[in-house]
């Protein structure tokens, strides 16, 4: 019986040699470490700049830089008129410039970019490359909503700069402009954050974009039709007690809170009394907190 030791040992092969370790030149990196705060700015502005289409194709430049105009060309508009009547003061508030005219286009930026920042990275996988390094789920999660806020701001600020240089250069009143230039600032910081925290909550729901931006407009819109339809059927949408019905729109809250607040005008919609701002006021600090709240625990179990 042959035995496996018995058989044959086959001849080495023609040429093989033993295995050899080639030095190619890779070294170590040597040099600082920039740590969480340098990557969680870097992702902050990749954001900001990924939501003008910076450093993308120049089709994704098309909807922001739009929008941009879109908002920006009726402030240039305003001031020319006022300029060539020689008025000693713009047809249109700071504030009420943001209401009024713009926010259809700042709600369509939201929707469109929001989704940009966070739905992309879900559907390319992309967000546990992010958690490898030294970055955490919060880092994450600060630098996508700052670079959001931030963005919105650009968008909303532009046109309210618009309009408080062509005052002053119209040698319109300076304290006056200067006071409701303010206003109109912190306005649209309190809608840059209001409508921020809803689009980020939303889109980072779905890695799908267009459900992302479907959801967000269906959400900003729907709210603020069904406040007016719940005002109007309370009777004169105009009384103090219907006004109650726009906490659910996310624009006439911060509309009306910012009004009541600092008292702009008799004719605006405001809150209805006193009270009223205070809840307007606690629900928009409720609104924001909680969609990052949210958002740091949807990011826990990515």
């Amino acid at each position: 019986m042959t035995t496996q030791s018995d058989l044959p040992v086959p001849p080495a092969r023609a040429g093989a040699t033993d295995g050899v370790i080639h030095n190619i030149g890779y070294r170590g990196y040597q040099g600082p470490r920039l740590g969480r705060s340098y990557a969680t700015r870097s992702l902050f502005v990749q954001g900001l700049r990924g939501a003008f289409g910076l450093g993308r194709s120049a089709k994704s430049k098309v909807l922001p830089m739009l929008m941009l105009a879109a908002a920006t060309l009726p402030a240039a508009m305003v001031v020319v008129l006022a300029l060539v009547r020689k008025s000693d003061q713009l047809s249109t508030d700071y504030p009420q410039y943001l209401s009024n005219i713009g926010l259809l286009f700042f709600e369509i930026f939201v929707a469109a970019q929001a989704p940009v920042l966070l739905s992309r990275d879900l559907r390319h996988l992309t967000v546990p490359l992010y958690f490898s390094r030294p970055i955490t789920r919060g880092d994450y999660v600060r630098a996508k909503c700052a670079a959001m806020v931030a963005a919105t701001l650009v968008v909303m600020v532009l046109p309210l700069l618009v309009l408080y240089v062509g005052a002053l250069l119209g040698g319109m009143d300076f304290t006056r402009n200067t006071v409701h230039f303010g206003i109109g600032l912190l306005a649209a910081v309190l809608y840059s954050l209001v409508f921020s925290a809803i689009g980020l909550v939303i889109a980072a729901t779905t890695p799908r974009r267009g459900f992302g931006v479907a959801a967000i407009m269906g959400v900003l819109l729907v709210s603020e039709a069904v406040a007016s339809v719940l005002a109007s059927l309370h009777g004169d949408p105009t009384s103090g007690s219907s006004a109650w019905a726009y906490v659910l729109g996310p624009s006439s809250l911060v509309e009306r809170f910012v009004n009541r607040v600092f008292s702009l005008a008799p004719d605006l919609p405001t809150t209805p009394g006193a009270a009223g701002a205070v809840v307007f006021g606690l629900e928009i600090v409720v609104l924001v907190a909680g969609a990052y709240a949210l958002l740091l625990r949807r990011y826990r179990k990515v």
